[in-house]
């Protein structure tokens, strides 16, 4: 269908149709209810499936499948967890916040692993992250974040410096001063990851329920417009959409996100700037960029900018803003001027999901039977499928590596009612663009996004 094509280049992309499939068709009984059939969402039903492929497993979802963050991301399988380690280590010791970073490390490879096993076209390339310093402030930043991870007990074989000739040999980028290299990230497309999964899902006997939203969750109940899900468990799988259920409102903010695609480049231009490695690429501004090089030679870049919208609606509207693509032209053309004239064929954006203290969690409480996994602040291609897999392991009462891992359990703070969110959120973002403003405008470091840093645990 035309509307869910629009959502993004990715899903553009899927071959076949994307008709929505079947909806409930009324009351049902199981084992497990799952709400959204996003990446959070399906992982969890994979899992759950392949350890016990008798449990009565139903995935209900309001749109299809990848129809939110997870079919619209910037394709970056990485091992970035959002949560403070700071934090985790005062709140769990050091070793649990070094667990948590190797437990991403190797999520990474864990979707690698299951993708090929079960014949998913995700495009996957392991090509690593490539953060580079294009001002001076920024190549402070680079050394910093390489000797933050040294004193994480982290080598050169995670976290490497690179010299500004070796970090152009690999991505030419116009002005690059140095950057950081870590391997643990790989390049996919979203879509076909997530479509994937729901086909693989679908084949182990789990039904998924399109066009089917869910009104309100409780314990062991899911009341959708079809009738009641009553469950044993109910697992809360809705990211930045969690606004939208009663008595969710605050949990999360949605704060969007927004990418433009290049058409494909000619080999020539991919000779001038290499990229041979489909390395996934940023730098150390603030107002956060990300960008990677399609399986077709496009240059997919997004970026933050678009502002928080108040009562934390959601809407179709705020998927494109002219002033942010048109930014994301203008850094395109400032770091890769090699491309010339270029035509942008696709542009689209969504929201990801923000809770208050920027950490990500997963949990269960076996009283009630609920379950949540979310809060990725952008980062949770790779962190769904470790959501997944822990959620497998806390409904099945089994005492694993993953479920002793600190973002287990956690709760963070309700977000502030309005007006007090959509003046901190706006004026933060504004403070981050300012930031980048001057230490380009003056070469100098900037404190002016410090008070967010200190907000979000960075």
């Amino acid at each position: 269908m035309t509307y869910y094509r629009s959502r993004s280049m990715w899903l553009d992309g899927v071959p076949g149709e994307l008709a929505p499939r079947d909806p409930l068709p009324g009351p049902i009984d199981v084992d497990v209810a799952v709400v959204g059939a996003g990446l959070t969402g399906l992982w969890t039903a994979y899992y759950l499936k392949k350890a016990d492929p008798h449990l009565r497993i139903a995935v209900l979802e309001r749109e299809i499948a990848g129809f939110g963050a997870s079919g619209r991301n910037g394709g970056w399988c990485s091992s970035f967890f959002a949560g403070s380690r700071e934090r985790t280590a005062k709140t769990h010791g050091r070793a649990a916040a070094i667990a948590m970073q190797k437990a991403m490390f190797e999520t990474v490879d864990e979707v690698g692993r299951v993708v090929d096993e079960e014949g998913i076209d995700a495009r996957f390339h392991k090509g690593g992250v490539l953060v580079q310093a294009s001002t001076a402030p920024q190549l402070l930043r680079v050394r910093d974040a390489v000797a933050y991870e040294c004193s994480w007990g982290f080598g050169e074989e995670d976290y490497r410096l690179l010299s500004a000739e070796e970090a152009r040999s690999r991505i030419a980028a116009t002005g690059s001063l140095g950057a950081w290299y870590t391997p643990h990230c790989a390049c996919v497309d979203p879509a076909r990851l997530v479509r994937g999964l729901a086909d693989v899902v679908e084949r182990l006997g789990v039904p998924i329920y399109e066009r089917t939203p869910a009104l309100r969750l409780s314990a062991g109940r899911v009341e959708t417009p079809a009738g009641t899900v009553t469950a044993e468990v109910v697992v809360r799988a809705t990211e930045a959409y969690t606004v939208e259920l009663p008595g969710f409102e605050r949990v999360v903010i949605p704060l969007y996100s927004l990418m433009i695609a290049t058409e494909p480049l000619p080999g020539e231009v991919w000779d001038a700037i290499g990229w041979r490695e489909h390395e996934t690429f940023n730098d150390e501004r603030f107002l956060i960029i990300y960008a990677m090089r399609t399986d077709d030679d496009r240059l997919a870049i997004g970026g933050r900018g678009a502002p928080y919208h108040w009562g934390s609606r959601i809407s179709d509207d705020f998927d494109r803003d002219a002033r942010v693509f048109s930014a994301l032209e203008t850094t395109v053309h400032q770091l890769f001027p090699q491309i010339g004239e270029f035509a942008v064929t696709h542009t689209w954006g969504g929201p990801i999901g923000v809770p208050r203290d920027w950490y990500s969690s997963v949990g269960f409480d076996p009283a009630t039977g609920r379950a949540w996994a979310g809060g990725y602040v952008g980062d949770g291609v790779a962190t769904t499928n470790l959501a997944g897999r822990t959620l497998r392991d806390l409904i099945r009462a089994e005492k694993t590596e993953v479920t002793g891992l600190p973002w287990v359990g956690h709760r963070s703070p309700l977000w502030e009612p309005e007006p007090l969110r959509w003046l901190a959120v706006n004026a933060a973002l504004k403070a981050m663009a300012s930031a980048d403003a001057y230490e380009e405008r003056t070469g100098r470091p900037s404190r002016r996004a410090t008070p967010v840093q200190r907000l979000i645990g960075a």
